[in-house]
This record gives structure tokens, sequence and C-alpha cells, in this order.
């Protein structure tokens, strides 16, 4: 009887626990702000300065070229097998339609110990030249910080760039058609487009991993943004978030963050005609469908090996 009470006992209590965790997350203890101010996030000072140093900073890449594009890869420390995929995939050709292009890797310091029959990423760099790194912990909610890092190094080390995107580790880019798409948009030097989410809310709810505070953001409504997976934008506005990212307290959320910097900016993203380019989530493998996206999320380094094979066939079945 009592191990029955006592287990009672402690369901009871932690359904009460839930209870009030959740009104807690879910509902302020303020008003919430309803209409948007994006100055409210600016401070006249740039406090916000990255003052992080690089440990790895591949800076001879672009000292002697001018790029039309460079790549940025968010990755971890440990993903190395994600990183060796993408360069002999789509990282792997270095010039499309007579315009070069740049593919890097952004790291942070390891949080985890190293496989010791992986190569280090010293070691990795000196193999492929290809990675960049600071000396913060490379966590989830360092990310805003990795990302400010991303536009940092274009503004300081690659700024006769033409384009810059952002992309993650887990990635399947369609480069060349970047490139064609790139080349047919026209682009003013304001341009940002990619995964468009537009009226997106915060998350108040028992998911951590996407939850947001209401001190961190007191708004109902997130400003449009690109999603975080992949977003390209030409360099002189790369250099123009930059700079007032050092006015803007970081965020744990690095897309919705440059989009508050760009709404403070005054500038709008450019949402692509073509539906079909980006995909937020991973799609069921087709040939003339890869051949025709720029990018789409989720895909392992097993299946971005398949992918690219399949793609890059000389004997194809002709799309539409």
């Amino acid at each position: 009887m009592a191990v029955k009470y006592l287990q009672r006992l402690f369901c009871g209590l932690s359904l009460v626990l839930v209870i009030l965790l959740t009104w807690y997350m879910a509902f302020p203890s303020h008003t919430v702000m309803k209409h948007n101010d994006w100055m409210y996030f600016y401070d006249s000072e740039p406090v916000y300065k990255q003052n992080f140093s690089f440990i790895l900073r591949e800076r001879v890449t672009c000292e002697a070229r001018s790029p039309f594009l460079v790549i940025l890869v968010i990755s971890r420390p440990t993903d190395v097998k994600a990183r060796q995929a993408i360069r002999i995939t789509w990282g792997s050709q270095k010039s499309w339609w007579g315009k070069e292009v740049m593919v890097l890797f952004l790291l942070g310091k390891e949080t985890e110990k190293e496989d010791i029959e992986a190569l280090s990423t010293r070691d990795e760099s000196i193999l492929y030249g290809d990675i960049i790194q600071q000396d913060f912990l490379d966590t989830y909610d360092n990310l805003t910080l990795k990302t400010i890092m991303m536009f940092r190094w274009v503004t300081e080390f690659c700024p006769s760039a033409q384009y810059m995107m952002k992309t993650d580790s887990d990635v399947f880019v369609n480069t060349g058609n970047l490139v064609k798409f790139l080349l047919n948009s026209n682009a003013s030097e304001n341009f940002m487009t990619g995964y468009p989410l537009v009226g997106s809310y915060p998350h108040r709810g028992l998911y951590l991993k996407a939850y947001i505070s209401y001190s961190d953001y007191p708004f109902s409504v997130y400003p449009p943004y690109c999603s975080g997976f992949g977003y390209i934008l030409d360099t002189k506005l790369v250099h123009k978030v930059y700079e007032i990212m050092s006015h803007i307290k970081p965020i744990r959320f690095e897309d919705v963050y440059v989009g508050i910097c760009l709404n403070i900016l005054g500038v709008g993203i450019s949402i692509p005609n073509d539906s079909k380019l980006f995909f937020l989530s991973t799609i069921e493998f087709d040939i003339c469908k890869y051949k025709h996206l720029v990018a789409v999320h989720g895909i392992s380094p097993q299946d971005m090996v398949a992918f690219w094979e399949e793609i890059t066939k000389k004997a194809t079945v002709p799309c539409q």
C-alpha cells in the first residue's frame, strides 16, 4: 500500500510540475509586445562586437582572387564524414559556368573528445585548407556566434567575393544550379534569398530546442527571415549586416537574428519565384528534382555521395 501511495503521490506531483512549467513558459509575467519594433534590439553603441580569436582562418584563399561565390558550411568538429562527403560531391568543382566557387567549413572549439582514429581539426586544415575556426565552444546555443564569425570572416578576409551562401553540413547543394540562379537573378546590392519564413511564431512551450524566452524576444511574431539551412546574400549586404551586428545582442536562433538585422537595415528578403529550389525538409530522391533544386536539408553523408553520383552521370534520362 505504501509503495502504491508513493507512486500516486509522485505521479501527482509530476503532473502538477508539468502544468506549472508549461504555464510559466507559455504565459509571460509581463505584457507581450504585439507591434514589432525592431529598434528594441538596437544599441547605439557597438557593445556586442565579436572579439573571439580565429584559431584557423584560411585567409589566403581570397587574397589573390575574387570568387563569384563563397559557400560557408556550418559544421561541428566531429562532423568529419559530412565534410568529406561535401568535398567529394557538390564542393569538389571549383568553377561553374566560368565563375569561381569556394567552399569552406566553419567550426567552434571541440566540446567532445575527438575520435583518436579521425583527423584532428588542425590536421584536416593542413590537408584540405578549408577550415575556419574560432575559440568559442561549438554548441547549438552558440550557432549565432558562428554566424557572426561567418559575416566577420567574409568582411575581413574575403570582401572581394560577389556572393556568400551560408549552409549546413547536412544540406545537399546543387552548386551549378545555384550559380546559374544567381547569374539570372539580376540581384541588387541588398539581395538575400533562400527558404522564406514569414509570420513565424516564437515557441514558448516545452520543446526546449525551439524555445525562446520573452526577455530575449518579447514580440509575438518573428520578422521575415530565411531558414538557416541555406541562404544567400551579396557581399555588400554581408558587410552592412556585420556592421550592425555589433549593435544587436545575439539571440539563440541565428536565422531569426539575421532577420532582425535585415529589418533594422530596412532590407527585405527576396522570395524565389520558383518554389522548388529550396527544401527545408528532406525529399525523396528523384533525379529530375535534384537536378533542378538549389538546396535540400537533412541529407546524410552516404546519401549525399549517392545522389551526387546519380545527377552527375553523363548518361541520364532527360528532364523536362
